[in-house]
């Protein structure tokens, strides 16, 4: 069996996958691998994850160069016999990677944000970048706000920032503050992370980005400018917070939530957003095959948490009740601990989205490792708020009985499968991502 036809095999099953050394090819002439796109990923999680990816090949002398470009560099390993594989790793914004798959300049594309339509449409010759196999959220990455350092300002909502960075509310005391002139800090055009700030904070209330923000394609100078400016506002990805400060941020009537790595890994934080690499299902290169498996197996992810990103490993976590929680969350909360997972599903549909999907065999894994399978578990359903309340109960419960089906036919056994309605949001009703996040299926353990 090919390394190709392995890889898809174990793939479409859910199952983790490990290149042999020495499988792949090593071209005799130009890189193995072009990889475009998001800077977040491109500036260091993906050419570590490269860098992982050739050693497990058994490479030698395993180094990154820049090349002459801005945000440009490669990782190049040599062979026994001493023959260089190199991979090109450009980083100039999401968009680009799709532009990049288009014109056939790259064979993978890194991505801050996921695929629109009309890229779904501009590429459909390379095959289904939705597909499970296509699509894959290699880590999760929370949007920091980040104020100078000593800014008092502790917490803000939704509203208020699309207040501030539209340009509407122009000084620090029009929204609580203190300070004067607010002086905005954003990303650039190109930017996934500019784009995912735009859709979650701005474009859902018809505002856009005000022409007095300073742009940056780098994210360190972006966050670095931020520091050294009292009257300083900013949007950043989490790894970048560095020496500002981030605020708490609530969205509707979710309660502020700071930036917190718990927070992120369940995608319960406002700002939240996943990581992607797209793989192309029609002429794939085996090299960007692997570096997807690598990316999602154990040693993989663990590199994604070294850079200071969310990593996609399951963990069990104490929640501390409070007043807020219905009686009988706060109950569970007593006495089981909660997944770092929860399960969404696609827009418009009972089906799981691509990242539960792949969620399935890893809270499969930690059940079976963890003795769990037999009446230790419990499911937890939510939705978004519905006319008839009793509707949104139901609905919520057949979310989690959705999920119960999968991994019961790995043999478990729950304790309970509960459904709490519109309970606890995690995000406003009023715009069709807030309802999507609010859709959700946690997974608590005794």
């Amino acid at each position: 069996m090919t390394l190709r036809a392995l890889f898809l095999l174990l793939l479409c099953a859910g199952l983790p996958f490990t290149a042999a050394a020495g499988e792949l090819p090593s071209p005799e002439h130009g890189p193995a691998l072009r990889i475009q796109g998001s800077n977040t990923i491109g500036a260091a999680l993906g050419p570590a994850l490269v860098e992982g990816l050739l050693r497990e090949q058994g490479l030698l002398n395993v180094h990154r160069e820049t090349s002459g470009a801005t945000n440009e560099q490669r990782v190049i390993g040599q062979t026994s016999d001493g023959r260089p594989v190199i991979v090109e790793v450009a980083a100039h914004g999401s968009s680009t990677g799709f532009t990049s798959l288009k014109n056939a300049s790259a064979d993978l594309a890194a991505s801050s944000r996921p695929i629109k339509d009309s890229e779904l449409a501009q590429l459909k010759s390379l095959g289904d970048l939705k597909s499970p196999g296509a699509e894959q959220v290699i880590a999760i990455d929370g949007l920091a706000i980040i104020l100078h350092p000593q800014n008092p300002l502790k917490q803000l909502n939704i509203e208020q920032l699309a207040r501030i960075f539209s340009g509407e509310a122009e000084t620090w005391e029009e929204i609580g503050g203190v300070g004067g002139k607010i002086h905005l800090y954003a990303r650039d055009d190109q930017s996934g992370t500019y784009d995912t700030f735009k859709e979650i904070v701005l474009s859902g209330r018809g505002k856009t980005l005000s022409n007095t923000a300073k742009r940056f394609e780098s994210s360190e100078q972006l966050s670095d400018s931020v520091s050294l400016d009292r009257q300083g506002i900013g949007f950043i990805g989490l790894p970048y917070v560095r020496q500002a400060k981030a605020v708490a941020i609530a969205d509707g009537q979710s309660q502020a939530m700071l930036p917190l790595n718990s927070l992120i890994a369940t995608e319960d934080y406002p700002l939240s957003r996943r990581l992607f690499f797209y793989l192309p299902p029609n002429g794939k290169n085996p090299w960007a095959e692997a570096l997807v498996a690598f990316a999602q197996s154990s040693q993989g992810q663990a590199i994604v948490a070294a850079n200071g990103f969310i990593a996609q490993t399951v963990q069990a976590m104490a929640v501390t009740p409070n007043a807020l929680m219905p009686e009988g969350y706060q109950a569970l909360s007593r006495h089981a601990q909660r997944l770092t997972v929860n399960f969404r599903f696609e827009e418009g549909s009972a089906s799981l989205d691509n990242k539960a999907r792949q969620d399935l065999s890893r809270v499969l894994d930690y059940i079976k490792q963890h003795g769990k399978r037999n009446r230790e578990v419990t499911l937890v359903g939510f939705g978004d708020a519905k006319s008839d309340p009793a509707r949104a109960d139901l609905l919520s419960k057949l979310r989690a009985m959705a999920v119960r089906r999968e991994l019961a036919k790995s043999g478990v056994v729950f304790r309970e499968i509960r459904g709490f309605g519109a309970e606890m949001p995690v995000a406003a009703n009023s715009a069709d991502e807030g309802r999507i996040k609010n859709r959700r299926v946690e997974v608590w353990v005794y």
